[in-house]
């Protein structure tokens, strides 16, 4: 199940221009994502994580061309996505869906959860509205809740039970990838792993591939099967989960991974970076993690080190290696 690519991102970019003066002229660009590429298999899960503002979001919604990239290539089932209109984009959008941060800013307060998740499928097809109702109570049950929930308004649900609507509204059209957006990170430790638990058994019932954005690298551990870092913009390391966790290579993932928390180990050596994450306005020149490294090297500070495959398909931008 794990063989095929199904989705191929190729030296990303999305810079926002910044204008000032009286004849708005450019006087500057934010580079949001700067240059990623990576792959997706079927019913794969891929973590990506790192620190807020590093351009995790960015990327999953320019994935879904809900914002336009500046240069390169998304290529889903061979088919690139960048070079789409917009009638071939919302065909191709039953196939990519996404799951929001924010369950209760992501539904709107004035429909029922019938009409929410309805109105997913009236867009691509449904038009009986019959048809429409039993197809929402299925999915409302498949996702933990019961059938008199189709006529309820999200303010009456806990924010576990919203965003459980959330993945059932993602669900709704069979999808073969979603996108997923820090989906847990506004829930309680208990509801995490509730609504992680029922993301994987849809993926395992369904067959489903995840990008997974999370800055929480014990919910990434749980639920991906490859590991991505990304920080200012750019990913540093790529790895199987167990590679990653167990042998990290690039000194940004070893900080992260230092201030997991670990009972059973008393004693822990905690990397602290100094300082805080450069503007992506003003980049680093050379490597742009060399300001906050532990591990820096004459070089880091003039030439950026590319990301090179070490062995096994382990991934590392770092003049280290």
């Amino acid at each position: 199940m794990l063989n095929h690519k199904l989705l191929e991102v190729e030296n990303l970019k999305k810079y926002y221009l910044i204008t000032g003066g009286l004849l708005a002229r450019q006087v500057g660009e934010v580079k949001a994502v700067d240059g990623v590429s990576f792959y997706i298999k079927e019913g794969e899960t891929l973590g990506l994580a790192g620190e807020s503002g590093c351009g995790k979001s960015t990327l999953g919604r320019i994935i879904l061309r809900l914002e336009e990239p500046t240069e390169g290539e998304i290529i889903y089932q061979g088919i690139n996505i960048t070079r789409l209109g917009k009638k071939e984009l919302r065909r191709l959008r039953k196939q990519i869906q996404i799951i929001f941060q924010d369950p209760q800013s992501s539904l709107d307060p004035r429909m029922t959860v019938n009409q929410s998740i309805g109105e997913a499928l009236l867009i691509h097809g449904m038009k009986d509205e019959k048809e429409r109702a039993k197809r929402v109570v299925e999915i409302l049950e498949r996702v933990g809740l019961e059938a008199q929930h189709a006529w309820c308004y999200p303010h009456e649900f806990s924010s576990g039970q919203r965003q459980r609507i959330g993945i059932g509204r993602a669900l709704a059209v069979n999808p073969k990838l979603i996108i997923a957006d820090e989906p847990v990170s506004a829930l309680d430790v208990s509801i995490q792993a509730q609504i992680l638990n029922l993301m994987l058994d849809l993926q395992t019932e369904f067959g489903l591939a995840y990008l997974f954005i999370a800055h929480d690298l014990s919910v990434i551990r749980q639920i991906s099967h490859r590991v991505a870092i990304m920080y200012l913009g750019k990913i540093v390391e790529l790895a199987e989960k167990g590679e990653i966790f167990q042998n990290p290579l690039h000194p940004y993932t070893e900080a992260l991974l230092s201030a997991i928390p670990n009972i059973r180990q008393r004693k822990k050596a905690r990397i602290l970076l100094p300082g805080s994450v450069p503007s992506p306005l003003n980049p680093p020149a050379g490597c742009r993690f060399h300001t906050r490294c532990h591990r820096v090297l004459p070089i880091c500070d003039k030439e950026e080190p590319p990301l090179k495959d070490v062995g096994e398909g382990h991934l590392v931008a770092c003049h280290l290696y």
